[in-house]
């Protein structure tokens, strides 16, 4: 177990009977530190940061001192994990239903409901062809904004396009019995295709606005990486578009010569985490190269600066051609980590389960195998947190339901989907 976290473990009688191995329905109880932390401001002479470990690109250095290494919080906020079920296959995205029911994406591209009770349902019929190798499959799935009378899923998926392949979204009506989708049709299509097995990106968020905003890799490969910096390409960018797929209408770039209209931001790398805050502001998790994963704020016509800046390195430990680790031309990060953490999946904490959580945002590691808690204040992180750490698997996503709890799949290929909740009354 993780030292730095020091939960407690305990094993809960479910039944009657004692629970000693993950299975679905197995509670098992979790319990940071007892009070906040009040370790000094990240920077600040006396603050221990929870990251102690040797830097990956060590030559880099923080624009300003709180822009990584923040001090360790723990919680107050007591919660149980329950498994509610095992053996999904490298599952990508868990979406939770308003009856709290959860949609689950699996990578080879099956599109799964698991009830509320752990129950795990057959794979959902009509969804158009995945490439699904490498990072590619079936990716992330979202739910209308009117989906309580609508019944329209949003999915995207690495699409199969002759010799090459690229990230799609498409949208299709859930059938009463949730078992199959009709009206299915491809609403976006990122361009150019590729011949490739990585960087797909892709998270999808509506905003208070009502359009979908989509994140797309850049496809990784250095003779494509360029056209993260390119208007005439959707590689390395976060799109905003209409529930149709249209590119919105005061769009930043919908004017410019030879700009392609769905693009809100430019300069991404590989970003798989999005997520709204609760004044409506729009945050993604960019996975750096080796050092440099990114907290940015997001804001419309701006340039994030891959692969030109970046506090990383190549993967194998060159400096990345033609970079710098900042400029005053491209939005530095709010935060990053260096090691990397991997992330993938993120959710701004807004309910009620865990009042302690509330303004938290909470991010996937797929390579530290955690779940982190980030608390910012005036848009600045100032304490960090990693839960779950002693399960040692993937975290790929995490969402928030209906009834405050959270849930998160892990990247595995015997993938599980957990349920946080505040502790669970003995019988």
């Amino acid at each position: 177990m993780d030292s730095r976290q020091r939960n407690r473990t305990t094993t809960l009688l479910l039944a009657g009977l004692v629970t000693a191995c993950h299975y679905p329905g197995q509670q098992t109880r979790l319990r940071a530190l007892g009070a906040e932390t009040t370790a000094q401001a990240p920077g600040q002479t006396g603050c221990p940061p929870l990251e102690t470990r040797v830097a990956n690109a060590p030559g880099q250095r923080p624009t300003t001192p709180d822009q990584t290494r923040a001090c360790p919080i723990a919680s107050s906020a007591t919660f149980d994990v329950v498994v509610l079920a095992t053996g999904l296959q490298t599952p990508w995205a868990v979406e939770p239903l308003p009856n709290g029911d959860l949609l689950i994406t699996e990578k080879p591209g099956r599109l799964r409901i698991v009830s509320a009770q752990g129950q795990v349902g057959a794979p959902i019929q009509g969804l158009p062809a995945v490439y699904a190798s490498g990072q590619g499959g079936l990716l992330d799935v979202a739910l209308s904004p009117a989906f309580p009378t609508d019944q329209t899923l949003y999915w995207s998926f690495s699409e199969p396009r002759g010799e090459g392949n690229a990230t799609s979204v498409a949208k299709g009506v859930l059938s009463p019995d949730r078992r199959s989708l009709s009206r299915v049709r491809v609403i976006f299509r990122a361009m150019p295709a590729y011949n490739g097995d990585m960087h797909f990106g892709s998270r999808l968020a509506f905003g208070p606005d009502g359009m979908l905003y989509v994140s797309l890799g850049e496809r990784s490969d250095l003779e494509i990486r360029p056209q993260a910096q390119q208007l005439n390409s959707h590689m390395g960018k976060i799109l905003r578009l209409t529930p149709d797929g249209q590119p919105a209408p005061d769009n930043p770039f919908a004017r410019q010569a030879g700009a392609l209209p769905e693009i809100w931001t430019v300069g991404h790398r590989n970003v798989q985490a999005t997520a709204f805050d609760a004044q409506g502001q729009l945050w993604s998790v960019d996975m750096g190269p080796q050092g440099g994963d990114e907290l940015n704020r997001i804001e419309g016509g701006k340039n994030y600066g891959w692969p030109l800046v970046t506090f990383g390195e190549e993967y194998s430990g060159d400096p990345v051609p033609n970079a710098t680790t900042t400029n005053p031309e491209y939005v530095d990060p709010v935060y990053y980590w260096d090691p990397v953490i991997a992330p993938s999946g993120a959710q701004f904490y807004t309910g009620d389960a865990f009042p302690a959580w509330r303004g938290n945002l909470f991010v996937g590691a797929l390579k530290d195998r955690a779940l982190v808690r980030l608390q910012l204040e005036q848009g600045r992180v100032t304490r960090e947190e990693r839960l779950l750490s002693d399960r040692k698997q993937r975290i790929r996503d995490v969402r928030q339901g209906p009834d405050g709890a959270l849930y998160v799949v892990t990247d595995e290929a015997k993938g599980e989907l957990w349920k946080l909740v505040p502790p669970l009354r003995k019988p």
